[in-house]
């Protein structure tokens, strides 16, 4: 006579570890975006690398859990399962801010190594509990589609509750590295009170006391060296790793790092100084209009470089920044001087849905600086959101787009292509290396929808401490040449900056 089927686990219970182990995993996932950002910056390609690496770690860990169901007591399995899951997030932290520093740059190879370091070992231990879960309650063969529907419902509810918790509350609450300690200690606690109520059941668990002390210091050790590990941010936003340092060589003068780029430079003592070049050429372009105030619309704040350069040299204009990231005006007002008033005004969200409401023909000067990384959100990027730009646009205003790319520059020629199925009138200023497809650079777009004053921005960029030139007519279309327009129903933004 054959041994009898481990004893189901009472069902509050069956649904408590499928439902928080599932919540676990994706808390992991979601957090391992913010871990690698300041290394290898915020893609498309990084997003997917993450993705997939979650994915590949879930499917993986449940097909162990499902052989080892089969071949073992779950009873005996599950607790441990607990307690090397809590190792393997407490590990996650030092390894991916040791491992970033020798990863750092966005290489393929670089992206997903950091990827897997990030998430893939706790992952693949807690997506193995689920299996055995599942297996103690299928003590009915002829329940089996309602025990394992009902499981699987259960994870999925716990994937998407801690989705939307992180998401809205954790990461907006504290630091990354808290919730990742905190969660490990969670499932520690979780593993130790499991163990014992299985104990007193009279499931016999494996392990001694020794080895049970020394995967307990594991975790321990992991967990301290995640604390101590060199932490890449001053302060973490919502969507950044900022850092703010202080430059050597000019007293007043502040670099501003977001996930690893260096973003913007603001003079706390002189707004003038424009440090980047296409600043430079932007402030150039802003030094052509009309005399006098302004009405501008900034769509991403950065350090506020522009908004405070048109303060200094337009009294009076009337300046409105959107700008997604609450967290980086904090920084910008306590770090790099930022004063809001009536004048100066703070729209904390996404610019495309900004700039959508507001009224017809509102601005003399639009400034394009939104950026993800090195990347310009794709759906700033489309026809619809130039010709929502457009509208909001005076006759004689004039709209600039910061934008990057690289040889052989395929993403500029479509973006321009873009700009100028919403404008009559466009030009681009870059220099004459980057324009030749010698070099990555900036480039900045121009438009209108009146002639645009090219002679003077001409002069004034060609004797900025980086020259650059403006092109405009028949070179521009011959640079254009057949790229595509970008829409939002087709806007491959990272894969035209990949080449």
């Amino acid at each position: 006579m054959g041994n009898p089927p481990p004893r189901a686990l009472p069902s509050g219970l069956a649904t408590a570890l499928v439902f928080g182990s599932s919540g676990a995993v994706l808390v992991l996932e979601i957090l391992a975006l913010r871990l690698v950002g300041p290394y290898v910056g915020v893609t498309l390609q990084v997003s997917s690398s993450v993705i997939g690496i979650s994915l590949a770690a879930i499917a993986y860990g449940t097909w162990l859990g499902g052989r080892l169901a089969d071949r073992y007591d779950p009873r005996v399995l599950l607790a441990p399962a607990f307690l090397l899951g809590a190792i393997g997030t407490a590990v996650t932290l030092p390894l991916v801010r040791f491992g970033g520093e020798v990863l750092r740059g966005g290489a393929a190879p670089a992206v997903l190594l950091l990827a897997a370091l990030a998430v893939f070992l706790p992952a693949f231990i807690l997506s193995a509990i689920t299996p055995l879960v599942v297996k103690l309650q299928l003590s009915d063969l002829n329940r089996t589609g309602s025990v394992v529907g009902r499981l699987s419902s259960i994870g999925t509810l716990g994937a998407i509750t801690a989705t939307l918790a992180t998401g809205f509350i954790f990461v907006a609450a504290v630091p990354s590295s808290w919730i990742i300690i905190s969660l490990a200690v969670l499932l520690a606690v979780a593993g130790g009170l499991l163990g014992w109520w299985l104990r007193r059941t009279g499931a016999v668990l494996p392990g001694k006391p020794r080895t049970r002390a020394v995967l307990a210091s594991v975790g321990l050790v992991g967990a301290g060296l995640g604390v101590a590990s060199p932490n890449p941010c001053d302060v973490e936003t919502a969507y950044h790793c900022a850092q703010v340092r202080t430059d050597e060589s000019e007293p007043g003068g502040r670099d501003l790092i977001l996930n690893s780029a260096r973003h913007s430079y603001v003079d706390l003592d002189d707004p003038r100084n424009l440090e980047f070049a296409y600043i430079q050429w932007i402030g150039a372009v802003a030094d052509v209009l009309p005399t006098g105030p302004v009405a501008a619309l900034h769509l991403g704040g950065g350090g506020f470089t522009m908004p405070g350069y048109l303060r200094a040299t337009r009294p009076g204009s009337d300046q409105l920044v959107i700008e997604l990231d609450g967290g980086l005006v904090d920084l910008d007002r306590s770090k790099l001087g930022l004063q809001t008033g009536p004048d100066l005004r703070v729209r904390v969200g996404d610019a495309r849905v900004g700039v959508a409401e507001q009224a017809t023909e509102s601005f003399d000067f639009v400034v394009g600086d939104a950026f993800g990384h090195l990347t310009v959100p794709w759906h700033l990027a489309t026809e619809e959101m130039a010709t929502d730009i457009a509208r909001v646009l005076r006759p004689g205003g004039i709209y600039v787009q910061n934008v990057i790319d690289y040889p052989p520059d395929r993403f500029i020629r479509a973006e321009l292509a873009t700009v100028a199925a919403a404008f009559p009138h466009v030009a681009v200023i870059s220099s004459a290396e980057a324009l030749a497809g010698e070099v990555g650079a900036n480039f900045v777009i121009m438009a209108s929808k009146s002639p645009l004053p090219e002679a003077d921005v001409s002069r004034r960029v060609a004797k900025v401490a980086d020259p650059a030139v403006v092109l405009t007519g028949e070179p521009l279309a011959e640079f254009i040449d057949d790229a595509r327009v970008l829409t939002d129903d087709y806007a491959p933004v990272d894969q035209l900056l990949a080449g």
